[in-house]
């Protein structure tokens, strides 16, 4: 026990913290699970490696074979290993798991390559500035479902992916560099000790990149080298016309010393009775230890997996490349700290230079990782994850009774924080500040304590994959996991031993939650459990939105079907525990007008005084710098216009100006909120208050602290922003996925009638090397992906797949107002009932009717049948 208590407080240079980041079904729990048998300390045999399942404890990750929630494992060499998703609608948690780590194991499918889910997990660990190590799995793929030779398994699939995730990050570094031109501190603090922004950020000869077990790989062994063996020494390739010339055929040192002897290997051991053979060239001559029942087995693929598993364990390999090319927390948290902690710079007055001096003396302790008992403690919650008490431990490390689960009944659910400590020493019971993504130390918190409050913690737990250690303390550079949160952080917070501290940055995620349904309960008796289950929902789940619509509609919003259908499942099955009716999907989508025109609207009157407005749209690179969340856009868009206030003096006193101002922020974040097409938020679209004005005339008497007149501004300013809008052009906006679709060619046919079915619009289509099937790309409208899976499904027999994240907002041409006005319109329409369909419309109507909006269409009430007064002979 006492081992135990020591290892949670040694020097954090010891530890390695790591995630998994890969694309779906590309290997990363299979990959965790060899790491675990083989670091694991019995946690999980080593014959159960790859079908086990180790890090999906979920009954719902078993069933779908998918993993949805970061789940973490201590192994030896202190190395702390997150498994994350690979499905676009838990990018949540990928974040969570990016954040805790100081490097990522890039997991590509030899087969399959760098897909789209590849690239996010490329720029989430730049975004975090982890150290990326590329990992290829799945290397016998290349050998027994494609077979390609080690030559063209080496030129068109290993080299090629190599190369497309150095151009992925390539991509990545010289935009963020380009974005700091003009601050070199940032430059600096940006990693550039790190990467060498001149080379590949992968290549063999850095570690950082592993397809077997090796002790060493020099330089030569990657790239156009071979070794002349009449010279003994590694030479380049010569051309083509040379190797012509010269009658030999020279391949690269990893063909000829690395991909023949594993090819040798896998075709010889894949026949029947090769039992004599693995043993004579591979269990004897490398001095394996095989059991004879596997080596005899009359399944060759029992007895290759063993030689294979015993020749080049892939656990070594990583676990070798983790310790000696991954940087510890000392050295990451050095150059991440520009990243999550970023310096405020603040005028900071007389009375608060003691505690910005205090603020950056913390700071430069997270910097240095300090894991002294003086330190002062920083820890970041990621999120917060829910499990029932009965999995708590119930004895301590002394063999103790721990009574803390029985606070609440024993069938409910537990929440702990997945947490890491970036300062101090963490230890149970001890007491910390919890502070919210906006406190702000130098402006403190008022009374209510909306962002910051004082907890005591429950205890601590070394978090081995679904079951829970408990420690007494926790030193930095290490993850935990921390009870007595529950009530007081909501999803990520930051947590503290002083108040004078800044917190963490908020996370970014891939994707927002667009794909919204109204829950209800069957039975109206169980609403209250309903709300309460929502709510812990919302709770455990960082992409998860639980809004009330103003029908009075409990809205839930999701990333996707998939994440959608697990919410569901875990509010029926274990947050409200009842029966639930679930609407159809309903799609957000935006509002916005039409090219750059400027719409003028006439001064709207109120009294004495006039408000004009304008509306433009914002170009797109500004739409895009907001998408992104950058800072200071204020700063660098030219204020043209300006507001411009006038000072009337009257005989009694003045209109106060900033109530005024006040009023025409709330006009507009009202009409920007419910757009005049169908009550959808706006987009892209600018609005330009040009003057008010004040009438001289002095028998106008306004009281400031009339409420009314305020209420009068208010909706001045509504009508006026959409009114505006609505004599701009104004347009429908609907998300769009990015579709990755995989369909073997008999099937291409029903795949493209699929897409044409739900409006999608095709990217490109190409063949996987060496296969039969077709990889298509598309632009999918979210608005047609709720059933899209189901037709992709029945179409094509079940042998198409496909995988779905949010792209784009993309405008719908159509106007959803149009009507013929002009004479060319009015001699080709006539009165508008031979228009043809139109989507905006259509869409706008189906969103108007579910809000109780009025929809504009011909109903027939009254009819009569025509009757033939001709008389039949």
């Amino acid at each position: 026990m006492a081992a135990a208590a020591s290892v949670s407080v040694a020097d954090p240079r010891l530890v390695r913290n790591t995630c998994i980041l890969a694309h779906v079904d590309h290997g990363k729990t299979s990959l965790a699970d060899h790491l675990v048998a083989s670091g694991g300390s019995g946690l999980l045999h080593p014959k159960l490696a790859g079908s086990a399942r180790f890090m999906d404890h979920l009954p719902e990750e078993q069933r779908r074979a998918i993993t949805m929630k970061s789940s973490s494992v201590a192994l030896r060499h202190r190395v702390n290993l997150i498994d994350s998703p690979g499905h676009a609608d838990f990018c949540s948690e990928v974040s969570a798991a990016a954040r805790l780590s100081d490097s990522a194991l890039i997991v590509v499918d030899a087969a399959k390559g760098v897909r789209v889910q590849t690239h996010a997990a490329l720029r989430q660990a730049f975004v975090e500035r982890l150290r990326p190590c590329l990992v290829l799995n799945k290397i016998d793929r290349l050998i027994t479902d494609l077979l390609l030779s080690p030559e063209d398994a080496y030129y068109a699939r290993l080299r090629g992916i190599v190369a497309e995730a150095n151009s992925i990050y390539s991509t990545l570094r010289s935009g963020y560099y380009s974005s700091l031109q003009d601050d070199k501190d940032d430059l600096r603090a940006g990693g550039g000790e790190e990467d060498d922004d001149e080379g590949d950020a992968f290549h063999p000869h850095k570690g950082n990149k592993t397809g077997a077990s090796r002790s060493k790989l020099l330089m030569g062994f990657w790239g156009p080298y071979h070794i002349d063996k009449k010279k003994k020494a590694v030479l380049p390739l010569p051309s083509s016309k040379e190797a012509t010339g010269s009658g030999e055929s020279q391949q690269p040192m990893f063909v000829e010393y690395v991909l023949r002897p594993l090819w040798k290997v896998y075709q010889r051991g894949m026949r029947p009775n090769s039992a004599k053979w693995m043993d004579d060239n591979a269990v004897s001559f490398f001095k394996l230890v095989v059991s004879p029942r596997e080596l005899n087995s009359e399944n060759p693929k029992v007895s290759l997996h063993a030689v294979m598993r015993a020749w080049l364990p892939l656990a070594d390999s990583v676990m070798e490349m983790l310790v000696e090319c991954t940087p510890d927390p000392v050295a990451a948290q050095a150059f991440r700290v520009a990243r999550f902690m970023p310096e405020m710079r603040t005028a900071a007055a007389n009375h608060t230079c003691s505690i910005v001096a205090e603020a950056e003396l913390v700071r430069s302790c997270v910097a240095a990782c300090s894991a002294s008992a003086s330190a002062p403690i920083v820890v970041f919650v990621s999120k917060m994850f829910a499990l029932p008490y009965t999995m708590l431990p119930s004895k301590g490390l002394k063999g103790e009774e721990l009574l803390i689960h029985s606070e609440s009944e024993p069938e409910g659910e537990c929440f702990l924080a997945f947490a890491r400590v970036f300062s101090g020493v963490l230890r149970a019971g001890k007491k910390v500040f919890v502070l919210s993504p906006l406190y702000d130390p130098v402006k403190g918190d008022d009374a209510a304590g909306k962002h910051v409050q004082e907890v005591e913690l429950h205890g601590l737990y070394e978090m081995l994959g679904q079951d829970l250690r408990p420690v007494p303390s926790v030193a930095a550079g290490h993850v935990v996991a921390i009870q007595g949160l529950g009530q007081h952080v909501l999803k990520s917070a930051t947590l503290s031993s002083t108040k004078n501290c800044w917190p963490f940055s908020s996370m970014t995620f891939q994707v927002s939650p667009m794909l919204k349904v109204a829950v209800e309960p069957s039975n109206p008796v169980d609403l209250g459990a309903l709300v309460k289950g929502l709510k812990l929902l919302h709770q455990a789940d960082p992409l998860v939105v639980y809004t009330v619509s103003q029908r009075g509609e409990h809205v839930l919003a999701a990333a996707g079907q998939v994440h959608l259908d697990r919410c569901i499942k875990d509010l029926q099955e274990r947050f409200a525990k009842v029966q639930l009716g679930v609407s159809e999907p309903l799609v957000s989508f935006k509002e916005t007008i039409q090219g750059e025109a400027v719409g003028l609207l006439g001064s709207m009157k109120d009294g004495g005084h006039s408000i004009s407005t304008a509306t433009t749209m914002l170009r797109q690179r500004l739409i895009c710098a907001i998408d992104t969340e950058l800072e200071a856009i204020s700063g660098q868009v030219e204020e043209a216009k300006n507001v411009t206030e006038t000072e009337t003096e009257t005989s009694t006193y003045s209109l106060d100006s900033e109530a005024l101002r006040n009023s025409i922020v709330s006009g507009f974040q009202f009409a920007t909120n419910a757009g005049p097409i169908c009550d959808e938020p706006m987009r892209g679209v600018a609005f330009i208050v040009e003057p008010y004005l004040l009438s001289s005339n002095s028998d106008v008497v306004i009281r400031s602290d009339d409420n009314i007149f305020t209420g009068q501004v208010i909706t001045a300013v509504k009508e006026a922003c959409r009114e505006a809008v609505l004599q701009s052009m104004p347009r429908l906006v609907e998300p769009m996925y990015f579709c990755e679709l995989t369909t073997p060619m008999e099937q291409l046919g029903a795949a493209f009638a699929v897409l044409g079915d739900c409006r999608a619009k095709v990217l490109k289509e190409e063949m996987q090397e060496g296969t039969s099937l077709f990889t298509v790309q598309a632009h999918l409208p979210v608005a047609e992906s709720s059933d899209f899976s189901e037709k992709l499904r029945k179409r094509t027999s079940g042998a198409a797949s496909a995988v779905l994240a949010f792209s784009h907002w993309e405008v719908i041409p159509q106007d959803p107002f149009f009507t013929p006005k002009t004479p060319e319109e009015i001699e080709e329409f006539d009165d508008g009932s031979s228009i043809g369909p139109n989507l905006a419309k259509k869409l706008m109507n189906s969103v108007r009717r579910r809000k109780g909006l009025h929809v504009e269409e011909k109903v027939v009430e009254h009819d009569t049948k025509q009757r033939t007064l001709a008389k039949k002979v």
